[in-house]
């Protein structure tokens, strides 16, 4: 080979290999360290669990199709899961990070979290799964952003800031669960946070003139909030992956584990401005507050607090009607959300799930169907994978509640890949639920008071209803979705009421997918625990 022969091969191969760097999806690396520390986010010093020293912990920021890996160490004294609220983890629930799916990561041990963002956009957030960890910290923001070359349907923001609004006790989280253990309920909660701090001590600072993209996410442990910013108007643009119908709000309900974008413009006098996170349907209202700094402010806030809505149920139960698809906007891929037509295809199959609060052995459990989930000594998906016999049985939770009172059970159901179904989300009990389902985003076709019949069906929105992956279903009324079981795995259904998701009130959802489309094998470096200790994945 000749000498230019030699420059053309060596050129060729640099091109190969830039060619090949730039068609595949980037990977994002994270080293993250949970341990306790003293935090103050009412005001008293109380034990907390930071990630990397802070709380809340770092936000997760990507871009679309992005590999991330998160390698976590556990120094608690406990066992340690973190769950990535709303990420789909396509054929991928090993990652899920919940019990059903994942051994815990035992203390001074660590996991390596691997997964992509597969074709999502959006504003979601990671939280501990494990015991009552969620009212001691250890959550964040996740953001996915849009890639370069998908527009997005509004200019560029100037910036963005992530508000992690949620009630919070002051009594530390081993009491409390010691508390449901023993069948006490938690109570009212002592506050309510914003960024981890009760009143007056998060800033968002905003230039005169220009405009700004918020992300809010409820991860509190059991009370829908209202949020809003004093002085200033919000256009929604964004829940849960999903672009919206860019309506204006003054304030906006966000039920507990929900997820939104919205847009504000610093177009008010230059000066501090109130933000408020205050609780909804509780006697009496908690308060969070934060503040809107003004570059040039010379003011600090003052005045009355912004006031929230003064009515209760019908308001907010009109508020999440108006919340809608935009059917021309793109979301992950170029073709637009409305490409779609969900409202075409006749469900196959329709669940209805009710939440009930029995007595169980003496001690109040909440349930599904009246059946209250007890977690099995070994993940099912490892039970699953090795076919251990005694874990779980397919079945053990119906379509339909069958009344009666409720009874224990490794409640796991069945469910067919590719299917297009319908939940209904009953709830018969006055206090408001929150309902999510893991590795997918639901078609939120209709919500009212009262029972759910099939003639109920005429009121659904077949067009343009938001697709998402939290729900709240309203005291004594029903909300019914729709979605397609694409995603193989074992995915979570729980409610986001943490105690109740504590006591039972979950299952899990088995979607077995087809040859080609199944589920990825089990991880190398998957954790062993319960019956598929000493076990090994695969040579």
């Amino acid at each position: 080979m000749g000498f230019s022969q030699r420059i053309l091969a060596v050129i060729c191969v640099v091109w190969i290999t830039a060619a090949g760097v730039r068609t595949e999806d980037a990977y994002k690396y994270f080293t993250w360290t949970v341990t306790y520390g003293t935090i103050y986010p009412m005001g008293v010093p109380q034990q907390g669990i930071l990630i990397n020293g802070q709380f809340p912990g770092p936000q997760l920021n990507v871009v679309t199709n992005d590999n991330v890996i998160i390698n976590v160490f556990n120094y608690l004294n406990e066992p340690f899961l973190l769950s990535w609220n709303g990420i789909q983890q396509r054929r991928n629930s090993w990652q899920d990070g919940v019990l059903g799916t994942s051994c815990p990561i035992p203390p001074r041990r660590n996991f390596t979290y691997k997964f992509q963002a597969k074709d999502q956009i959006g504003t979601y957030f990671y939280f501990p799964s494990t015991l009552l960890h969620k009212a001691a910290g250890g959550f964040g923001g996740l953001a996915i952003a849009s890639r370069s070359v998908i527009s997005i349907p509004y200019p560029t923001p100037a910036g963005e800031y992530t508000a992690l609004i949620g009630d919070w006790y002051k009594t530390n989280h081993a009491v409390l669960r010691r508390w449901l253990d023993s069948g006490r309920a938690l109570g009212m909660p002592n506050g309510v946070h914003i960024n981890g701090r009760g009143k007056g001590l998060s800033t968002f600072k905003v230039d005169p003139g220009r405009t700004y993209r918020l992300r809010i996410s409820n991860v509190g442990l059991s009370t829908s909030l209202n949020f809003r910013i004093q002085g200033h108007k919000m256009k929604l643009v964004e829940v849960e992956g999903s672009h919206t119908v860019q309506n204006v709000y003054d304030s906006l309900d966000l039920h507990v584990g929900q997820s939104c974008s919205v847009l504000i413009t610093a177009d008010q006098a230059p000066k501090d401005y109130y933000i408020v996170a205050s609780t909804r349907f509780t006697n009496p209202v908690l308060y969070g507050v934060a503040l809107l700094r003004y570059s040039n402010s010379r003011q600090p806030a003052s005045g009355p607090l912004p006031p929230g809505p003064t009515t209760q149920i019908d308001w907010s139960l009109s508020q999440a009607r108006s919340i809608r698809w935009n059917l021309t906007a793109n979301a992950a891929r170029p073709n637009p959300q409305g490409s779609y037509h969900y409202g075409l295809i006749k469900p196959a199959r329709t669940i209805t799930l009710a939440n009930s609060a029995p007595i169980i052995n003496g001690k109040q459990r909440y349930a599904v169907n009246g059946v209250s989930f007890m977690p099995p000594d070994t993940p099912l998906k490892l039970a699953d994978y090795f076919k251990i016999q005694g874990v779980f049985n397919l079945g053990t939770i119906s379509d339909y509640p069958r009344g009666g009172g409720g009874y224990l059970q490794t409640a796991v159901m069945s469910g067919q890949f590719r299917s297009f179904i319908e939940i209904v989300f009953q709830n018969d009990e006055n206090t408001i639920q929150s309902w999510h389902i893991d590795g997918y985003s639901f078609f939120v076709a209709g919500m009212d008071g009262g029972q759910w019949s099939p003639a109920s069906r005429k009121g659904y929105n077949l067009f343009d209803a938001v697709s998402r992956s939290t729900t709240q279903v309203y005291p004594n009324s029903w909300t019914a979705v729709l979605l397609m079981l694409d995603n193989a795995g074992m995915w979570n259904v729980r409610s986001e009421i943490w105690a109740r998701q504590y006591l039972g009130q979950q299952f899990y959802m088995k979607v077995a997918g087809f040859a080609g489309q199944d589920e990825y094998i089990v991880p190398r470096n998957a954790l062993m625990c319960g019956r598929a200790r000493g076990r090994h994945t695969r040579p």
